[in-house]
């Protein structure tokens, strides 16, 4: 139960806002810390803890990608597919992933390492193809990097090439 364990977390959260439903997203977020996923357990209670219906809770969980119905690998790969990275190699970026990890969006790996989900735009437009891993981006991706950050992950669950997010407009001087 939350509010058991994160009492004090809950109401310095309610405090912030005059309404108490806008609380509703960084509740969602403590939910899906403690359990990498928001359960329905979680809903109920949250939905009781803000005078919400349950279905006003699951319908604010099925409108935002970040927001996870179902356990997720402890790398959640999210590729932007929005037009912009379509345009310059979004699915192609989907069958690197399928072909190296033998996954598809919506699956994730056996070993529970690694969930492939689509999403639509992550802001990053002018650096596409990309892709948003945990919270890190990453950018101007080819099957070069992707081995690389595969590799990274599964070796020391880090990896360097992490670029963000946001780096458009770069710095002058910043390196294609």
């Amino acid at each position: 139960m939350l509010k058991e364990k994160h009492q004090k977390e809950i109401d310095d959260i309610i405090s912030r806002y005059p309404v108490r439903r806008s609380a509703l997203l960084p509740l969602l977020y403590l939910a899906q810390r403690e359990d990498g996923y928001v359960t329905e357990a979680a809903m109920k209670e949250i939905a009781q803890i803000l005078k919400l219906t349950p279905p006003q809770v699951y319908e604010t969980i099925t409108f935002y990608t970040m927001l996870n119905l179902k356990p997720v690998g402890k790398f959640h790969i999210q590729v932007c597919k929005s037009l912009m990275c379509a345009l310059v190699g979004s699915d192609q970026l989907i069958g690197w992933f399928h072909s190296k990890l033998g996954i598809k969006p919506g699956e994730t790996t056996p070993d529970k390492l690694f969930t492939l989900s689509v999403v639509e735009c992550l802001g990053a437009c002018g650096t596409g193809p990309m892709m948003q891993i945990n919270e890190d981006y990453y950018e101007r991706l080819t099957e070069q990097k992707v081995d690389q950050i595969l590799s990274d992950l599964k070796n020391t669950g880090a990896c360097p090439l992490k670029s963000g997010p946001f780096m458009w407009p770069e710095p002058s001087g910043a390196k294609k």
